[in-house]
């Protein structure tokens, strides 16, 4: 059950992004997270290490999960979308397995569950060399657009 948007062509991945109350997001667009291929089962994206570091360089834990989150967010959208439901994050986790200390880190989220309260997703984050840096997972609730708080 999805919307069957999957693209990879940047025009329309940026033409969807654009449709979004505030399209990227100021902390994706600081972090320089990029948005390679969307779908309600696979949503791709990278990020650069460099200016997300923690004091000793590394690749900060923080910033693998806002990657996470964006990208499952993403897919969580786009199947919300096509229930007329909006996706709201309910849980994350991340596991470390090693660290990043330059280039850029990609980041794919691959669904695990569509359904029509929720929709979970399974990131996994690698580094250049196809090392797997980071796993996370994410739930989001499937819910009624008038439910949404207002800004």
């Amino acid at each position: 059950m999805t919307d069957g948007l999957h693209t990879t062509d940047p025009t329309e991945i940026a033409k969807f992004v654009g449709s979004l109350p505030q399209g990227a997001g100021a902390l994706n667009e600081k972090m320089g997270v990029e948005i390679l291929e969307i779908s309600a089962e696979k949503v791709v994206g990278t990020m650069p290490v460099e200016g997300n570091t923690q004091p000793y360089g590394l690749l900060h834990g923080g910033a693998s999960v806002v990657l996470a989150e964006t990208l499952g967010s993403i897919g969580s959208g786009l199947h919300g979308h096509s229930l007329g439901k909006v996706a709201v994050g309910v849980d994350i986790n991340a596991t470390h397995h090693r660290a990043a200390t330059s280039g850029i880190v990609t980041g794919t989220a691959t669904a695990i569950h569509l359904g029509r309260s929720s929709a979970a997703y399974e990131i996994v984050i690698t580094d250049e060399r196809g090392r797997r840096v980071c796993t996370s997972r994410i739930t989001c609730s499937l819910i009624e657009a008038a439910r949404v708080p207002k800004a």
